[in-house]
């Protein structure tokens, strides 16, 4: 596999990790269309686990179908797929060696009343399964946060020790934290950070709005002048606070919204300095032929034609 002077840099700023790990991570990184840029567009399908198959699935059926989700992401020439144990498991041989595939290793559901998430992969199954990284969620808030970060360490000790990458989904909520708070520049900043802590090679998190959140932030964010007028400026100062752009920080595409809506979303994200997005729900509740021409706009977007 060519690697790029670009992904060479990249794989540099992770100056613990061994052979196998950033081996792994240039799979990822030099895959598809944005394969060698630095960028990366990733399909995530864990929303079956979290909201259920009928609020996932049914506006565009064939999406039932785990193949389905494998397909669409090779045939859009994404970088990676990630998707929950029994996904990965349905299409693995079919599939394998077809793209970089992430395990989703803990998941919630949307039956549950405490904001936590139950482990539901292990190592092992992404060694199995062939996959290049687990994927594990952090909720910065919640009252299961500390037991959540546990785990996460202990999981991404494994990961690494025999050569895989990690992603951290850090979804800031819990009981201190109101819906307008979950997306806050500096709460959003603060879960970048924390995953980097935790050792994450690939941070994802939701695109900030302009709200800071904490009173003691505040005054931090109005005596330094951080700028916060537009999402690209937004962008920026998270992904600085992801050690200062040392690790890659991709932005999740959100609920259903228009396609031009979501375009200037990217945009934003890529003038901001984003390694990619992460878009599920966007892109596989829409029919196929409707799917891949957004996607190619998306990675137009991301390769500066667009």
């Amino acid at each position: 596999m060519r690697i790029t002077q670009r992904v060479k840099k990249i794989l540099d700023r992770y100056e613990s990790d061994n052979p196998g790990t950033k081996a792994n991570l240039a799979r990822i990184l030099m895959e598809g269309k944005l394969g060698g840029s630095g960028k990366l567009v990733i399909l995530p399908v864990d929303q079956g686990f979290e909201h259920g198959p009928a609020r996932s699935f049914a506006p565009n059926p064939p999406a039932y179908d785990p193949h389905y989700h494998f397909q669409l992401a090779i045939e859009a020439g994404l970088s990676a797929y990630a998707a929950p144990l029994g996904m990965i498991e349905a299409g693995a041989d079919s599939f394998a060696g077809a793209i970089p595939t992430i395990l989703k290793v803990n998941s919630s559901n949307s039956l549950a009343t405490s904001k936590d998430q139950a482990v539901t992969g292990s190592v092992a199954d992404a060694l199995r399964l062939g996959c290049a990284a687990i994927g594990f969620t952090i909720y910065p808030g919640s009252e299961y946060a500390f037991e959540q970060m546990e785990e996460l360490r202990e999981l991404a000790e494994e990961a690494k020790s025999v050569g895989l990458a990690v992603v951290v989904w850090s979804y800031p909520r819990g009981p201190g934290l109101d819906k307008a708070a979950e997306t806050a520049l500096d709460i959003c900043a603060y879960a970048a950070h924390m995953a980097a802590l935790m050792g994450a090679h690939i941070i994802k998190v939701k695109p900030p709005t302009e709200v800071v959140s904490l009173e003691a932030a505040k005054k931090v964010y109005e005596k330094q002048g951080i700028d916060r007028s537009t999402l690209a400026r937004r962008v920026e100062h998270v992904v600085q606070s992801a050690f200062a752009g040392r690790r890659l920080v991709v932005f999740s595409g959100g609920e259903s919204t228009g396609t031009e809506a979501l375009y200037e979303t990217v945009r934003g994200l890529r003038d901001g300095g984003a390694s990619g997005s992460i878009i599920g729900r966007n892109t596989f509740q829409r029919p196929k032929e409707e799917a891949l021409a957004m996607l190619a706009k998306i990675i137009e977007i991301y390769q500066g034609r667009a």
